[in-house]
């Protein structure tokens, strides 16, 4: 008993401690104009994936909005989920890399190049609103 009390006290005082001496945070406040300005670049990374989506990636001369019309089908929002054809639970980025691979017959993109970005942003943009479901099939 008398070493529960001990570890009780020392986490009392810790947290004490803790809380006189924690450092306020700040969160950085946007301006109408910081807004504006990300605003206008996820639009612009919209519009060329959505011009990839439309014919952009090099591969067979299939696009991808041939399969999925207006990101139909895509489903970003149930990511990360198992994926059959990958055979492992996936993010995104590496479904659309499938598809470019298998489907266009192209070259994959990395998951940070700018391309990969856009075309996430053009299908997300396009189920804007619909709620997340990671797992969802």
């Amino acid at each position: 008993m008398k070493i529960r009390k001990n570890s009780l006290v020392a986490a009392g005082v810790a947290l004490a401690f803790g809380l006189a001496f924690t450092v306020p945070v700040n969160a950085e406040v946007f301006t109408d104009a910081d807004l504006k300005k990300y605003q206008e670049e996820f639009d612009a990374s919209v519009k060329r994936g959505d011009d990839l989506s439309h014919g952009g990636i090099k591969g067979n001369n299939v696009a991808c909005a041939q399969c999925h019309p207006n990101g139909a089908n895509m489903h970003p929002e149930t990511y990360p989920k198992y994926q059959k054809q990958l055979g492992k639970v996936s993010q995104f980025y590496e479904m659309v890399n499938w598809c470019i691979e298998n489907l266009l017959e192209g070259k994959p993109l990395k998951a940070d190049d700018p391309a990969m970005i856009d075309l996430i942003a053009y299908n997300v943009w396009e189920r804007r609103g619909v709620p997340l479901a990671p797992g969802k099939h």
